[in-house]
């Protein structure tokens, strides 16, 4: 028998109803002939309201109690779900994430997954029964604590148990019928797409697209696992996400351009008047990930030849600009720069698509739609199958129309956003 991982994010079991039908579906696969192993989220935005509570209580909650909080979420909507399935006639066994062998370091908040061992999960697909897993959630290798994943880490929990189960699929139902060439949520004229490979969605997750988690897609193209993206209200045929889509096929046929993402996450920092000299820039960023900082996009201007110094900008999550300020102010005497600037408005589009490396002109119209949409860009990166762009956080969403439109992607249906918001 085939095994089958299913992933349900919060808007599909948002509350009673959307749990029956979830629980349907299951079943339908079972009955299909397939073992089933189902990952489930908190309940709509029960996350979301547990750190607010949280908040209330406490300014600054310790780490591992609130991960103790967060993880509640998850264990409602699994036991719901198992019961509903009880209900229609089926044997189900809800787990936890320590329960099902989810291994993880001890980061409170943003752990990792070390190892996976799901014996447990194993055995009551074995018995003919239907698993069902808390995602967002392991246990801590070293302290035995609970952990969480961070947010989305229910995607990773999912593509996680389904190489560990060699499983033949991982499936990630949503609210909407797939991967779409931008957020339908803005653009309701965006086109779903039939196939992707692990790189385009990996560029797409990294650069602001919430479909999946990008944890979740390296796991699932380490592993070698398909994702199948598709939402639990339609039985329509999704995404398809694979490591070789285009095998095969003439690369004239291969689509140019897989879709457009965009981020309103990121902030970005400015060290004014750096000295031009060796190893300055080592001592900036080795700073800055010394303090767990990730960095995305990294600008140097020309050094003014009369002054030998230069700008340098970076972005960064949004919410570790304190941090990041923080870290380079302590390192002013040794760098001796002029001056540090934050700036929270900005926003980041990406137009990514494993056809740009064979086809000149990409960058050329790119550059070109948001300048006929009158949008400035701040900062540049490319890459062979990616071109991203810094504009005004306010210009955002008329640069994605502007760029969708101007490739071509416009379809004629709209598309459909099934749960409203989130996931």
């Amino acid at each position: 028998m085939s095994i089958v991982v299913q992933k349900y994010g919060g808007s599909s079991v948002a509350d009673a109803e959307s749990i029956k039908r979830v629980a349907r579906r299951i079943v339908e696969t079972k009955r299909q002939g397939h073992q089933v192993c189902v990952v489930v989220s908190a309940m709509g935005d029960s996350t979301d309201e547990l750190l607010d509570l949280a908040e209330q209580v406490s300014a600054a909650p310790p780490a591992r109690e609130l991960d103790m909080l967060l993880t509640a979420g998850e264990r409602i909507s699994m036991a719901l779900v198992a019961m509903a399935i009880a209900q229609l006639g089926e044997e189900a066994r809800s787990f936890t994430g320590s329960q099902a062998g989810v291994i993880t370091d001890d980061a409170h908040g943003a752990a990792r997954i070390i190892d996976v061992t799901p014996g447990r999960i194993q055995s009551a697909l074995d018995a003919g029964h239907i698993a069902i897993v808390a995602g967002f959630q392991g246990v801590s290798q070293t302290t035995k604590d609970i952990t969480t994943l961070g947010r989305g880490g229910s995607d990773t929990t999912a593509v996680a148990l389904a190489a560990a189960l060699d499983a033949d699929v991982c499936e990630i139902y949503t609210d909407v019928d797939g991967v779409f060439t931008a957020d339908p949520r803005i653009l309701p004229s965006a086109r779903k797409l039939d196939v992707l490979s692990m790189e385009e969605m990996l560029d797409l997750a990294a650069n602001g697209s919430k479909i999946l988690h990008l944890r979740c897609v390296e796991y699932a193209r380490r592993y070698g696992i398909p994702i199948h993206v598709r939402s639990s209200w339609s039985q329509r045929q999704g995404t398809w996400i694979k490591a070789n889509p285009y095998e095969g096929e003439d690369a004239v046929e291969a689509p140019i351009i897989a879709g457009i993402a965009h981020d309103r996450s990121e902030g970005k920092i400015t060290i004014v008047g750096v000295p031009d000299r060796v190893g300055i820039a080592a001592k900036i960023f080795g700073a800055v990930a010394d303090a767990g900082i990730n960095i995305d996009m990294i600008v140097q201007n020309v050094s003014a030849a009369e002054t030998a110094k230069t700008d340098i900008s970076f972005t960064l999550p949004k919410g570790d600009g304190p941090k990041a300020l923080s870290v380079l102010q302590a390192i002013k005497g040794d760098v001796e720069y002029a001056d540090l600037r934050f700036d929270d408005t900005i926003g980041k589009i990406a137009l990514v698509g494993a056809g740009m490396k064979s086809h000149p002109g990409v960058s050329a119209k790119f550059f070109g739609a948001l300048a006929e949409a009158g949008i400035n860009i701040e900062m540049i990166s490319t890459s062979e199958i990616r071109v991203s762009a810094v504009t005004r956080a306010e210009q955002l969403d008329d640069a994605v129309r502007a760029v969708h439109t101007a490739f071509g992607l416009d379809s004629t249906e709209d598309a459909i956003v099934y749960g409203g918001t989130g996931r």
